[in-house]
């Protein structure tokens, strides 16, 4: 009976064990969580941080992890894209990038994607109307060739001086050909504009540097650039990054209408949105 009873047993277990897979090695692997892509970007703090730190959760849902390096700069970010210090970086305009890319050669870095326009102003804490600048004015500009020629357009535009026939964006102060109040062009590192406006009559500031500077564009330019500008600020990879999956997933998300209503809200038309 002992023996009867100990075979019953090992038989009910041995179908309860069948009946539920075990002892039969699974063929499906186990569920792993997907792994999380990393991009780095690098960016100027206002606006272009600003915009990005929007998207850091949409892109978390899919699985990207979005880490924003900021610089002060117009030079180091495209170097430390070239050097794979960064995924991609955001603060620039395709004019300036394809100037950079001229002067160094060795560098293949591309445009994924326009993003906004940050039209360029003209400040000052001397005067409050372009009216009133004396004669012998001092003004400064940016000195990267594409800004600078850029800013000097944009003192052509507010009538203040004239530049040789067919000059675009890469005009220099050796293309002025009337200069009839005599100002007096200072040449200065871009993000440095906003420390000069208490040694100069008026200053040429890109938008971001403007931001950082506690200036709003809209209410403190005595003049701006139409909002049609074509220096749409965008995207930079290294070249065939910007068929990445991880890339396109960034940049849709950056062309989001969330983005768009952001951008309009919080810069009130200093910003345009360029999608």
């Amino acid at each position: 009976m002992r023996g009867k009873f100990f075979a019953a047993l090992t038989l009910a277990a041995t179908l309860l064990l069948t009946g539920c897979g075990g002892g039969q090695p699974s063929d499906k692997p186990a569920d792993k969580p997907a792994a999380e892509t990393t991009i780095k970007i690098g960016a100027t703090p206002a606006p272009h941080a600003e915009i990005l730190e929007q998207i850091k959760p949409d892109l978390k849902e899919q699985g990207i992890n979005l880490e924003i390096m900021e610089f002060n700069d117009y030079v180091q970010p495209n170097i430390a894209l070239n050097d794979k210090e960064l995924d991609a970086n955001f603060f620039q305009h395709e004019p300036y990038l394809n100037d950079f890319v001229k002067e160094h050669k060795d560098m293949k870095l591309k445009n994924a994607g326009g993003v906004h326009v940050e039209p360029m102003g003209i400040y000052s804490s001397k005067i409050k109307d372009l009216k009133d600048l004396p004669d012998g004015a001092g003004v400064s500009i940016p000195n990267d060739p594409t800004n600078g020629g850029r800013a000097l357009l944009l003192l052509q535009k507010a009538g203040l001086l004239k530049l040789k026939d067919g000059t675009g964006a890469d005009a220099t102060v050796q293309d002025i050909v009337d200069n009839p109040k005599k100002l007096v062009i200072q040449e200065v590192e871009a993000a440095q504009l906003p420390r000069t406006l208490d040694d100069v009559d008026i200053s040429i500031i890109n938008t971001n540097f403007a931001l950082n500077a506690q200036l709003n564009p809209v209410k403190d330019a005595l003049f701006i650039e139409d909002k049609d500008s074509p220096y749409v600020n965008i995207v930079t990879v290294r070249d065939g990054d910007e068929n990445r999956d991880d890339i396109k997933k960034l940049m849709a998300a950056l062309k989001s209408d969330k983005v768009k209503k952001f951008i309009e809200d919080k810069y009130q038309g200093a910003i345009v949105p360029a999608f």
